[in-house]
């Protein structure tokens, strides 16, 4: 589902935001959700924190009345979703500038003068993200998020060569081509990842499409990288 964000200190004009998102969601019955609006820039964070692998577009206010402007949120965004848009909405056209000094790759600039035109604006802004997302949804590369630190970095589904449970509690060893990433997460986590991916042992998720070979009489997997996978028996039957 795409998800849309709001963060707006002025509480009736995040209201007529949220309203204008919300119709155009019913009218051309998207996919698609207002997830959060708040005046909260810290509520926001958390919530894209909390939530990696979600993305989606984001309506901010670049003056807001708290210890965060919006262009400073919109860099944390950035910093944490790589792959959503990003809005500004605000009555200084003055300070579009500020936005290139961030290096936040804005999606669009809206002035609030005229509230027509803010409709228009805010219509056109969901129907190319939307469409966006849907191209990269269908796309044939699927991307996987994780979180190091307090970034969220992406690799291709087809480099993943494997995960692993790491000997460090709650930590997963994900394999590449020539590296290896440790991040905080489970085995279990990442057996919805899709049909590409296939939990064939409690320690060991593998992509299917880069196993070598398959050991029946050892019970193990030799992936395209010549790494080996161990394989229990429920796990061979899955593999089969």
């Amino acid at each position: 589902m795409f998800f849309i964000y709001i963060c707006e200190d002025n509480l009736s004009e995040r209201k007529f935001i949220e309203k204008c998102v919300e119709n155009y969601i019913m009218i051309e019955d998207l996919d698609a959700k207002l997830k959060l609006s708040t005046d909260d820039p810290h509520l926001l964070i958390n919530h894209v924190q909390e939530n990696p692998n979600d993305t989606g577009l984001y309506f901010i206010d670049v003056n807001l009345q708290t210890d965060m402007n919006g262009l400073e949120l919109a860099r944390k965004i950035r910093d944490l979703d790589v792959t959503g848009k990003i809005v500004f909405i605000t009555t200084h056209s003055e300070l579009s500038f500020m936005t290139f000094t961030y290096k936040i790759e804005a999606m669009d600039y809206i002035i609030k003068e005229n509230l027509g035109e803010l409709t228009g604006r805010i219509r056109d802004c969901i129907d190319v993200s939307y469409k966006r997302y849907l191209c990269e949804k269908g796309g044939k590369q699927k991307i996987f998020k994780y979180k190091v630190g307090n970034q969220i970095r992406t690799v291709n589904y087809s480099d993943i060569i494997f995960f692993e449970s790491s000997s460090v509690p709650h930590k997963i060893i994900m394999h590449l081509e020539n590296s290896n990433v440790e991040f905080y997460g489970t085995i279990k986590e990442l057996e919805g990842l899709g049909e590409e991916f296939c939990r064939c042992h409690k320690s060991y998720v593998v992509n299917k499409n880069n196993i070598k070979y398959i050991d029946k009489t050892n019970k193990r997997v030799v992936m395209k990288n010549d790494e080996i996978c161990l394989v229990s028996v429920r796990g061979m039957k899955k593999l089969k």
